[in-house]
């Protein structure tokens, strides 16, 4: 196994910190990616003081793990979101709920946090959302010109690139999780992204083939455009379903129900190619950790983690020092 397996926190939010850790460590997990939200990683408190970041490392410590990257999403959201409606007050603290605006600033805020958090936790990535203020514009009818989906580009960086100024000072990179219903959900919209802001290296990618598998987009192709902006790696798998009555935009059907166009697989039972993933990763000399983001509808969580981790850990393996035939020279 050439690099560390961890856990992405996110769907285990309800569980403390310390009950997560024993069972990730008891999975056979190498760390935690904490989510910024439960009580797995309070920002605010991880930017002020030390001996929250001290505290957090020793709860992994004593089970053997440890921390490569913390994940704000849920903010991250809010930062470009057009509406910021009732759907996003559970991203929030309460006092910003039926408040667009207030959820834009504190999202803002707590972002810039997020970079002085991982700064003090010693860490370099902070994965999250953008959030996206063009992305109902997805199918243009009614029509959306050119222009307007250039304003969305334009919007994202002046509201990112202040966060971004943050991330550089404190030596932290930024890893957008690519995502529909984010500013960049393809490669397409992945380029133009990093161009909207000047191609500043705060700014790269948490990369998950899941959400590219499902639209159709090559997940490997994906890196092979980027082989110097994947700044962290999830392991999460999915199916397409197509049944001749559904669409591949789910029919407003939610996960795990019949009828949906795709969903999510634990991983290794979907339709993700990860072994080409691998060797694509050696390619690229990627030594981060994958990151295993669990969700599958249909099956119990602790029995997906535990099939999750071995999964990755039998696929995973080091880049060769050498061509096999090399051995007939000596």
């Amino acid at each position: 196994m050439s690099r560390p397996v961890t856990l992405f926190t996110g769907q285990w939010a309800d569980l403390p910190l310390e009950t997560l850790a024993k069972k990730a460590a008891a999975w056979g997990y190498d760390g935690l990616e904490l989510a910024c939200w439960g009580d797995h990683m309070d920002v605010d408190k991880a930017a002020r003081s030390k001996r929250y970041c001290k505290e957090r490392h020793e709860i992994l410590a004593d089970h053997g793990l440890k921390c490569w990257a913390i994940s704000h999403h849920l903010a991250g959201q809010l930062v470009c979101d057009l509406n910021n409606d009732a759907r996003s007050d559970m991203f929030a603290p309460p006092d910003c709920a039926g408040n667009p605006a207030k959820k834009r600033r504190w999202a803002v805020r707590t972002m810039k946090s997020s970079a002085k958090a991982a700064q003090n936790m010693g860490l370099k990535v902070v994965n999250g959302f953008t959030g996206s203020s063009i992305w109902h514009m997805l199918y243009s009818f009614p029509p959306a010109s050119d222009q307007m989906i250039e304003d969305g580009f334009t919007q994202f960086a002046k509201l990112w690139n202040p966060i971004l100024d943050v991330f550089d000072s404190c030596g932290v990179k930024f890893a957008l999780e690519v995502h529909p219903t984010e500013i960049a959900f393809d490669i397409v919209t992945a380029r133009r992204a990093l161009a909207a802001v000047k191609n500043r290296k705060a700014f790269g990618f948490n990369f998950d083939p899941s959400h590219l598998e499902w639209q159709g987009v090559d997940p490997v192709k994906f890196l092979t455009a980027f082989p110097n902006r994947i700044y962290h790696v999830h392991m999460k798998d999915c199916a397409v379903t197509l049944d001749g009555e559904s669409g591949i935009l789910a029919s407003h059907l939610n996960f795990g129900q019949p009828g949906r166009g795709w969903d999510f697989r634990s991983v290794g039972r979907g339709d993700v190619n990860f072994e080409s993933i691998i060797r694509t990763l050696n390619v690229l000399d990627y030594k981060g950790p994958l990151s295993v983001e669990w969700e599958d509808a249909a099956m119990d969580r602790e029995h997906g983690a535990l099939e999750s981790c071995e999964y990755v850990q039998n696929i995973d393996f080091e880049k060769s020092d050498r061509v096999f035939d090399e051995a007939f020279d000596n």
